[in-house]
């Protein structure tokens, strides 16, 4: 049987019922990760004989058990700058190519307590520093629906294998739209939850006042399973929320009349016209269905690209100065004093895309400069939020494209930078604002899939789950596999 079509609701309730045993379902993804897998490169480390052997005794456990957890036997693929113990977590980067952490992220603790099945850890952009998956340093991952793209960035390798139906669901992180953006491109369903709502404990931080931890899946259903599990308060984590976390997944069965869906103009310049009348054909479905439509306007959102690479930047320069060869991770072998192993480390460690951050954020953040761009960058951030918020007086949710275009060619935007960062320019504000949002398929051009995106209010996630679940339900987008 093709378990590797099924969401992980269908196998969840499959297993449940003890009509099929762990190991039957996850033979079934590693036969169709044998087939896809070297053509697009998703996992850093495969760990599919591990998952095997796991899977097995899972199979024993589960005759014994009568109240089955919901991830039980489920297999899940982690994104590799998510600690997990005794698995080698590289970030993709040779600084880190052979470190194996000692303790578990409070996400993965929280996985285990259910009982899950990790499958692999997976490709991203070094230390999760880009929109394409192209600047690991040990090979880029390719899209599944077209293997001459990039399946997006940095969560890329995650989107790609649940894209391609070699696992049915995994984690990743958003710092700019690292969830959404890549899940956009393949085709696939990538939940930034709201700051705070998720741990950031053992998650390799890039910018710690904008990472976050989200699922990536082929449903909406299955993002809200995940959520529930991964959400909470973290004694661990100080920026982690003391929020109620509700259970996501009742708001699916809900109708949408009268819900506010806010327009927004500005996210709407610059947008491919085959995309738009996508994005225009959803508006009209969901305005057919009882949704009210109100254009408004966030003026300050045109500059959040220009904010987010001073602040994320800036964050990552602090951040990523603990790599330097004296505790952990890569250190040069030939040099003659202190201060050359540090140079030489870090010039050998990073890659391109790490080093031109690093620059950008200790030039942003030294003597002289600081009050001309980050002080200035944090000040378009409030405002961003103050709009945000004020727009959320009026409307419910906020629905905008995802991407500007479908998914570009491996090599397209190397070699110019400011090209590459505009991939984000929609999913940007949303980090800056610390709003939940989810990306969804809404079609396809010229056989690429499209994304259309859901912003909510702080903590709101089950509103955005909501229509974006009731939407996923009037198309069949999620039913669509890409061709071997």
């Amino acid at each position: 049987m093709d378990f590797w079509k099924k969401s992980l609701r269908e196998l969840s309730d499959l297993i449940k019922k003890k009509e099929v045993k762990p190991s039957e379902v996850l033979a079934s993804f590693i036969e169709r990760k044998e087939k896809f897998e070297p053509k697009i490169n998703s996992y850093v480390t495969d760990l599919s004989e591990k998952a095997l052997e796991e899977a097995k005794a899972k199979d024993e456990e589960l005759t014994k058990l009568d109240d089955i957890p919901e991830l039980f036997g489920i297999p899940i693929a982690i994104k590799d700058n998510i600690s997990t113990k005794g698995i080698r977590t590289t970030c993709s980067s040779k600084m880190l190519e052979n470190y194996i952490p000692p303790f578990d992220a409070t996400v993965i603790e929280k996985l285990n307590q259910q009982g899950y099945i990790i499958t692999g850890k997976t490709n991203l952009d070094e230390f999760a520093m880009g929109s394409s998956t192209e600047n690991s340093a040990f090979f880029p991952t390719k899209n599944p629906w077209d293997f001459e793209r990039v399946p997006g960035g940095s969560s890329g390798g995650s989107a790609a294998a649940v894209g391609a139906g070699i696992v049915p669901a995994a984690l990743g992180s958003d710092t700019g739209g690292s969830i959404r953006q890549p899940a956009a491109f393949c085709g696939v369903v990538g939940l930034k939850p709201t700051y705070g709502r998720v741990s950031r404990y053992g998650l390799v931080a890039f910018a710690s006042s904008l990472d976050q931890i989200g699922p990536i899946t082929r449903t909406v259903e299955d993002s809200a399973i995940l959520l529930n599990i991964i959400s909470g308060k973290d004694e661990k984590d100080s920026t982690s929320s003391d929020v109620e976390v509700p259970d996501f997944t009742k708001y699916l069965r809900q109708d949408i009349k009268e819900l506010r869906i806010g327009i927004a103009e500005e996210f709407f310049k610059g947008l491919n016209n085959e995309i738009k009348a996508l994005i225009n054909n959803a508006i009209k479905q969901l305005e057919k269905e009882g949704a009210e439509i109100i254009y408004i306007s966030l003026p300050t959102v045109e500059y959040a690209i220009e904010a987010y690479y001073i602040i994320a930047p800036s964050e990552a320069s602090s951040n990523l100065a603990r790599f330097d060869g004296v505790r952990y991770g890569y250190r040069a072998k030939d040099y003659k004093d202190l201060e050359e192993m540090y140079s030489k480390t870090r010039d050998e460690g990073f890659g391109p895309e790490v080093k031109r951050r690093i620059m950008l954020g200790t030039y942003s953040l030294s003597s002289g400069y600081y009050d001309a761009y980050y002080l200035k960058a944090q000040k378009v951030r409030t405002l961003i939020y103050q709009e945000f918020m004020k727009a959320f007086d009026n409307v419910d949710v906020i629905l905008t494209p995802t991407t500007p275009d479908v998914a570009f060619k491996l090599g397209e935007k190397s070699n110019d930078p400011i090209q590459m960062y505009l991939s984000d320019i929609y999913t940007v504000s949303v980090n800056m604002a610390t709003l939940p949002a989810i990306s969804i398929p809404c079609g396809f051009k010229n056989n690429l899939p499209v994304g259309m995106q859901f912003i909510g209010k702080p903590f709101d996630e089950g509103t955005i789950l909501k229509v974006a679940h009731y939407f996923e339900r009037m198309n069949d987008f999620y039913k669509k596999f890409p061709e071997l």
